[in-house]
């Protein structure tokens, strides 16, 4: 029988200035070594739904770490407060979320069982990030689960305030694997027909997959946007994606 069990806890990291931030981690109880992943929260912050996603890639055997990106705005309150907080002041600056995902890669590259490999996986404005950490960041890997405003801008009262990345393609330094459904208005199917343009004409290593009848937010499991077979195929493709790079 095969020994699979595994540790979640919380933990204190150093982030962006050398901040100790919250940051939730899970790993296998077995010896490495193996690749690690880095999980971005969505807008609605650091609960538990992507907790659960964090031990998921436990289990499948990766190091995993979600770094709680609201830590600043509202320490120890919940997730809906902090995304509250988030939200008013517009997202997280890029600059700072680069350096929490940094200090994420730093922790699971400094675990024993680490082999050196780390991938980035974002949902909602962290599919976003997970490109933007695929640029900026020394990953592997990174997958952006419908992120919102890689190409184009939000619109005028948006809760999410930032700038496009589509100028910063030819700088992206990771294969990249987009998952995205058809229903979707941030991103639209033209905003991916966009992206998925700048990647091929920069020749980037990607992967798109679209969904027909998903909307934003298909892998939340506790949305009435989840959508189980968009999210059961969308897993898989993850689980291929970083077996082949990590």
């Amino acid at each position: 029988m095969a020994y699979d069990a595994v540790l979640a806890e919380t933990v204190g990291i150093r982030g962006h200035g050398d901040d100790l931030i919250e940051a939730y981690t899970a790993r296998p109880m077995a010896p490495g070594p193996r690749g690690g992943v880095i999980v971005i929260h969505h807008m609605p912050g650091y609960d538990k739904e992507t907790k659960e996603m964090v031990r998921r890639f436990a289990v499948l055997g990766y190091d995993a770490i979600c770094v709680n990106l609201y830590s600043r705005e509202a320490p120890g309150a919940a997730p809906d407060d902090a995304a509250a907080a988030a939200r008013a002041r517009g997202g997280v600056p890029d600059e700072r979320f680069v350096g929490d995902a940094k200090g994420a890669a730093r922790w699971l590259r400094g675990l024993p069982t680490s082999n050196g490999r780390v991938g980035t996986i974002g949902y909602c404005s962290g599919g976003r990030q997970a490109f933007l950490s695929g640029v900026e960041v020394d990953v592997q890997a990174a997958v952006d689960c419908y992120g919102a405003f890689v190409v184009g801008t939000p619109p005028e009262g948006f809760p999410l305030q930032v700038a496009p990345l589509a100028d910063r393609v030819p700088e992206l330094r990771a294969p990249l694997l987009g998952l995205f459904g058809q229903d979707d208005a941030h991103p639209s199917p033209a905003d991916v027909d966009e992206l998925e343009k700048l990647l091929r004409d920069n020749g980037k290593t990607y992967e798109f997959h679209r969904y027909e009848g998903a909307g934003h937010a298909f892998f939340a499991v506790n949305r009435t946007a989840y959508r189980p077979e968009a999210a059961n195929d969308g897993w898989e493709r993850i689980e291929a994606f970083f077996g082949r790079y990590l």
